[in-house]
């Protein structure tokens, strides 16, 4: 049960974040949670308490509001009720980024049922849940800014990755579906796509790989978690009012969808 001082809405936009533990996810909520620039107190989601905390007081060091909030983004349930209950708790929910997502790659004809469906449901299913339940709060307060964080490899697909393709692909069409039906409600619904971006699983990637890539990117360098969440700042900020079901690839060029 709740007391009415957390009952009490936010002074600030209140934002979550799913996958917020690291890389992409993480620089979101640094980004949006930083007082000198979108200044908005952002929930932290993701399966394991301990790194959003690290998270947590990392935004708390630069002056930024934030909160944890555990939850498997695969299980609906609890996703769903999750969503329900920081809305409570803060009063209002403005902004959702829907960034989990978990890559389990094979060729197709080897591909498992439980690898396929794994992938679709943390990275295609738990958005459709969270935007359900995100949306019904933010019709309240008339403001919502959805963004779904993609990729290229739902654009343009990707060898060995027919689940990922699918699930990211499936994240496009869900967002014009979003923007159309949200649009009239001060809801707007937008999919950022990053290219190949520099993250602890590409790290270790040999450098000939890294040199190769780089060659198909018109700006000739890889992106960083810091170029994705730039783009989220301007999507999910009051000015971007008139920008809805769109797919912004942020890809330094690579795929110029």
């Amino acid at each position: 049960m709740t007391t009415p001082a957390e009952t009490t809405p936010s002074a600030k936009r209140v934002a979550v974040v799913t996958g917020a533990s690291r890389g992409i996810g993480k620089s979101i909520a640094m980004h949006l949670a930083d007082p000198k620039g979108a200044n908005r107190h952002v929930v932290l989601v993701s399966r394991s308490e301990g790194p959003l905390s690290d998270v947590r007081n990392a935004i708390e060091a630069i002056g930024g509001s934030a909160s944890v909030k555990a939850v498997d983004v695969g299980d609906a349930k609890a996703l769903a009720l999750a969503i329900d209950a920081i809305a409570e708790q803060h009063g209002r929910l403005d902004i959702l980024i829907n960034n989990a997502g978990i890559t389990k790659d094979g060729l197709a004809l080897r591909m498992s049922d439980e690898d396929w469906d794994l992938v679709l449901d943390t990275n295609l299913k738990s958005a459709f849940v969270a935007t359900r339940a995100a949306a019904r709060h933010m019709m309240r307060g008339r403001f919502g800014r959805i963004v779904n964080i993609s990729s290229t490899s739902g654009v343009v697909g990707n060898a060995g990755q027919a689940n990922y393709a699918a699930a990211k692909a499936g994240m496009l069409g869900l967002t014009k579906t979003i923007a159309r039906e949200l649009g009239s409600k001060g809801i707007t619904c937008n999919a950022i796509a990053p290219g190949f971006i520099t993250t602890d699983m590409t790290d270790n990637l040999p450098a000939n790989v890294k040199e190769q890539v780089t060659g198909m990117i018109a700006v000739k360098r890889l992106g960083t978690p810091e170029d994705i969440a730039a783009c989220v700042a301007y999507v999910t900020s009051d000015q971007a009012g008139f920008l809805t079901g769109q797919t912004i690839c942020v890809d330094g060029g690579m795929t110029m969808c």
